[in-house]
């Protein structure tokens, strides 16, 4: 981290994340396109992109494109690699496309790296063992109900 740089905040982890995107689409960004994206003016995203710009997170001349320095665009692919990992779980869990994606974008800055981990490896072994998967997602009503009489 640069010396005055302070800890991500989930907004700078947003805008790093379309910036990724953007590039990796279009193969530029702009702070009128971050605009459109995050649904913001362009001021507003022009006072985040001079920030990460001060903070070693990007590059960015005023009229013209921006890209991402190494720290920048490792900084985006971790954090679009938590995302594709939350996406897929929650995936496999049989959820509508659009839970999963509100669910997503609300928990993705608030899962620590321990978390990430012990997920991906759950992914992984569900992936492997997909039938562990059906059978965990079936509905226990017998088994719920045979504990229920066996504690009266």
């Amino acid at each position: 981290m640069a010396a005055n740089a302070k800890p991500l905040t989930v907004s700078a982890e947003d805008y790093l994340e379309r910036i990724h995107e953007l590039i990796e689409s279009k193969g530029y960004a702009r702070v009128s396109d971050i605009a459109a994206l995050l649904e913001l003016t362009r001021p507003t995203v022009s006072i985040m992109v001079q920030r990460l710009s001060r903070d070693g997170y990007l590059t960015y001349e005023k009229y013209r494109g921006l890209t991402l320095t190494p720290r920048g665009a490792e900084v985006a692919r971790r954090i679009r690699t938590r995302h594709v990992l939350l996406t897929e779980f929650l995936g496999m869990l049989g959820l509508d496309r659009t839970v999963v994606s509100r669910d997503v974008e609300g928990i993705e800055h608030h899962v620590s790296p321990e978390t990430l981990e012990k997920l991906e490896r759950l992914v992984e072994h569900w992936k492997e063992q997909p039938s562990r998967l059906r059978a965990a997602l079936e509905p226990r009503t017998t088994k719920s109900s045979s504990r229920t009489s066996s504690k009266s």
